[in-house]
């Protein structure tokens, strides 16, 4: 009836807007510089061994979900994205660890040296204000070790390209001039970045949990041909200290970690002890030399018994994940006086004789030995599973992947360890609201 007043087209291109509109932001309700009781957004900080959110002890349950940066760079996908945040909120979590990376891969965020593709970076900011809205911290990590999503490997890759690269050893990233230069205008980058969405600039916004330096270092490269690699640990050390003191130069509000394995190193005692076998303490990278860095904020430990040993029996395993655990929270009391993260843990499906029961078991064992930290004030600070999906998204699972809600008893689970963690501290209120919850 109106297109003969020529009010159509005004009225479809505004509704195409909004269609838009509502499939990139959701139900965003733009409140991003304050909570609903009209306080503003509070940084995660550190008091000793412990986070400390608006003066209360904060323990950390949550999940890593590597793919949200990657699934929102295409508007059709982000509703999956917004699945995956509003669950996790539901279940009580306060922590996701995801990528702020992507070098050179498809849909990349740095695709050369020094250039950025403003719609992954849109897609990023995305991730944080839906976090932000659904009261979500986010623990992003800033380059891999492993050659998924560029890595490091790429990194090197550009500096042999371009004429100055020292080697071709991919661990050249931590000790390669040219390559160092790279990361470092990456991170400036990426912490100075301002969201498109809320208007602020990341290193201001409390909405990030923290800053992780590095998915798993490994640096095996031994230039002196040295097979017990004591170099090594030198090289990967003096990266560290000057990457986590550029960052804190840039973004003093957020928190810190490395994103290290755990292993102790060659001359720690806990080599023969603790660590899983002999080749642990041969990697580059030593726990407590590493975590020690004073600009390092709270430690980062992985759990992977059954990857790390393929002959041991189940009870085995789970024996070895709580003295694991338990050597690690030691460190942070005893010698470290910081936080111990359990960043990533999992039992895979590719397990022989794999069971959810089995797989239950563990991650029981893994949240008991939190909450148990817990309610000793030990530095046992939280845990993140690895990894959550949302249906249909098999390309980007793993052997370890779930959908934890599709199985009502790991549901129960994780809701489980929210609330008893949140009761036991008096979690404040800027969460989901626990009351209903629990």
């Amino acid at each position: 009836m109106v297109s003969g007043n020529g009010v159509c087209f005004p009225i479809l291109g505004f509704a195409s807007f909004l269609l838009f509109f509502y499939m990139s932001f959701g139900s965003l309700r733009f409140s991003f510089l304050f909570e609903e009781d009209g306080k503003p957004l509070s940084f995660v900080e550190r008091n000793g061994t412990q986070f400390v959110l608006d003066g209360k002890a904060l323990y950390v349950n949550g999940w890593n979900s590597y793919w949200l940066m990657g699934q929102s760079v295409e508007v059709y996908n982000r509703p999956k994205v917004r699945e995956m945040l509003q669950n996790g909120a539901k279940m009580g979590f306060t922590v996701c660890r995801t990528w702020a990376f992507n070098d050179g891969d498809y849909n990349p965020l740095q695709i050369s040296p020094g250039h950025f593709d403003e719609q992954t970076f849109k897609a990023l900011d995305y991730v944080i204000a839906e976090a932000r809205q659904n009261g979500i911290r986010l623990l992003l990590s800033l380059v891999n070790n492993l050659q998924a999503y560029g890595g490091k490997t790429q990194y090197v890759k550009w500096a042999w390209e371009e004429g100055v690269g020292l080697s071709s050893s991919n661990d050249s990233f931590f000790f390669d001039p040219s390559i160092r230069s790279y990361f470092k205008n990456y991170v400036k980058t990426v912490l100075t970045r301002k969201n498109t969405i809320t208007k602020i600039e990341y290193r201001n916004d409390p909405t990030i949990f923290g800053w992780e330096l590095i998915n798993e270092p490994r640096c095996m490269y031994d230039p002196s041909g040295d097979t017990l690699q004591c170099a090594l640990i030198d090289i990967l050390q003096e990266w560290l200290e000057e990457m986590s003191s550029f960052v804190k130069s840039i973004d003093k509000n957020h928190l810190l970690t490395i994103g290290h394995e755990g292993f102790y190193g060659p001359n720690d005692l806990k080599d023969s002890t603790v660590n899983p076998e002999y080749w642990a303490s041969r990697l580059g990278i030593d726990f407590i030399r590493n975590s020690n860095i004073s600009n390092i904020d709270f430690t980062s430990v992985h759990i992977y018994a059954d990857h790390w040993f393929h002959d041991q029996s189940f009870e085995d395993q789970l024996k070895f994940v709580s003295k694991w655990m338990l050597s690690h929270i030691e460190d942070g009391d005893n010698v470290l006086n910081k936080p111990v993260v359990f960043s990533e843990y999992g039992y895979s499906e590719f397990n022989k004789n794999f069971s959810f029961s089995d797989r239950e078991k563990m991650y029981r064992r893994i949240t008991d030995i939190i909450y148990k930290s817990a309610k000793k004030n030990k530095s046992g600070a939280g845990a993140l599973v690895w990894q959550y999906l949302v249906g249909g998204m098999n390309e980007f699972s793993d052997e370890y992947g779930m959908v934890p809600w599709e199985s009502s008893s790991t549901h129960s689970l994780f809701i489980e360890q929210s609330c008893r963690l949140a009761k036991l501290k008096q979690l404040p209120q800027q969460y989901p609201s626990f009351k209903d919850l629990c």
